[in-house]
């Protein structure tokens, strides 16, 4: 019966082709403009990590001065460097990763090849294995090389494109600011985002393509991009990066095997701030943050404001759209009352007429769908023109393609509803009568 029903709805969508075509046009309006702020939203707010991302908690403690305190406000954004090697050197969760970012030129020995300029994380040992980095060739480093200085580095598989031709290049050494490093590790293609373990460099910049161990970096001072908070004397004389130095520039991550572990990992962070508090380095009155991935984005505000209210205004069109599809099919059931009263005489139940009806919207919103998954592409393609930093990110996926087609069989099914069941209370005597 499906598709007797379905050669009768292509027939009368063929005998009636302006009307159709302007319910067909009408919802794919409604689906592209829809599904293209949709996909958008759903790129920014997607989870990085979703397979850890309730094991991983970003840690913010309040070194800060009673300057400008106020009660119940957010803790300074990063850690100061002290504060960061000392947790770091208590290992008191099941991963911990202190880092920071800068850009350099990394180049090779030859001095005829071009130094690439790139993005740098220091960082420490267990950052990949945290963050579950993809490995094409070697690995990371270890902790004995955090200890000393190691004179190491990862690359990404871009980089070693760019300096190797892509090749196995763990063991050869490149040139960062005029000292030799050797890379123990090449990173299979990784994108990761939004860039949650540093937000402070962008919340959707790219994932970096260079990365050494911390205390390497800091002896052979690399300095230090991004933001930085300092207060009282600041680096009273010396550098801002210094040991003991009043600023907080370093984003420190811990891992846990549970969820539930934070709990006691947030006990130690007050007794340490506690400790810290007595020993005269902290001023303020103690105050530790502790958030999971998702959370920590939420509390940064990583998804643009206007992003939810385009999303929202989209599903509003689209319920006009549809509210426009009803009445075209109720203007187009009512023209064919005539025949709906003669196949009712001829012995169609009101069942038969009823699911030819919803046959038609749903073939209708088939063909709503297609176009309007081509308008989703032009809007897309138009964000993607956009100088917004997340504007490269607006790509429909296979997920959002099998929305696309959902939403829009859906919406026509809906619209149908009403008109399906109009033509189904048609009575025969009178149409015929009429006739």
């Amino acid at each position: 019966m499906f598709l007797h029903y379905l050669e009768l709805a292509w027939r009368n969508t063929l005998a009636a082709k302006g009307l159709s075509a302007l319910m067909v046009l009408a919802l794919a309006l409604g689906i592209g403009a829809c599904m293209t702020t949709l996909t958008v939203y759903h790129v920014l707010s997607g989870d990085p990590i979703p397979h850890k991302s309730a094991k991983l908690f970003n840690v913010q403690l309040d070194a800060s001065d009673m300057v400008g305190w106020k009660a119940g406000e957010e803790p300074t954004f990063d850690l100061t460097r002290y504060d960061a090697t000392a947790l770091l050197r208590d290992k008191k969760a099941l991963r911990q990763a202190m880092s920071s970012g800068f850009n350099t030129a990394v180049g090779l020995p030859d001095a005829n090849v071009k130094p690439i300029f790139s993005g740098v994380r220091m960082t420490s040992a267990d950052f990949f294995a945290m963050f579950d980095a993809p490995w094409q060739y070697g690995g990371g480093w270890s902790a004995a090389d955090d200890e000393g200085e190691g004179r190491v580095a990862v690359i990404s598989a871009s980089l070693n494109e760019k300096l190797f031709g892509g090749g196995n290049s763990v063991g050869k050494e490149v040139i960062v600011r005029g000292q030799p490093l050797r890379v123990v590790g090449v990173l299979k293609p990784w994108k990761v985002q939004p860039h949650f373990w540093d937000l402070t460099l962008g919340s959707y910049t790219e994932t970096e393509d260079f990365y050494l161990p911390f205390s390497t970096a800091m002896f052979l001072k690399m300095g230090h991009w991004g933001n930085m908070d300092c207060w009282g004397k600041g680096a009273n004389g010396g550098s801002s990066l210094d040991l003991n130095a009043s600023c907080s520039w370093i984003q420190y991550w811990v891992e846990f095997a549970q969820p539930e572990d934070a709990a006691a990992y947030r006990d130690y962070l007050t007794a340490y701030s506690e400790a810290q508090r007595k020993a005269g380095r902290f001023e303020r009155p103690t105050n530790v943050r502790l958030r999971s991935v998702m959370d920590w984005l939420g509390a940064q505000k990583v998804l643009p404001a206007d992003v939810r209210l385009q999303t929202w205004l989209a599903f509003g069109f689209l319920a006009v759209c549809v509210v426009n599809m009803v009445g075209l099919l109720l203007a187009k059931t009512l023209r064919r009352s005539g025949e709906i009263g003669v196949r009712r005489a001829l012995g169609a139940r009101r069942s038969d007429i009823f699911q030819q009806f919803v046959v038609e919207a749903g073939l209708l919103g088939l063909a709503g769908a297609l176009l309007g998954l081509m308008f989703a592409q032009g809007g897309l393609w138009l964000v993607r023109q956009s100088p917004n930093d997340y504007a490269r990110l607006a790509e429909l996926d296979s997920s959002m393609l099998a929305l696309t087609l959902g939403l829009a069989l859906l919406a026509s099914l809906i619209a149908g509803l009403l008109p399906a069941w109009r033509a189904a209370l048609v009575t025969p005597a009178v149409q015929l009568k009429v006739q």
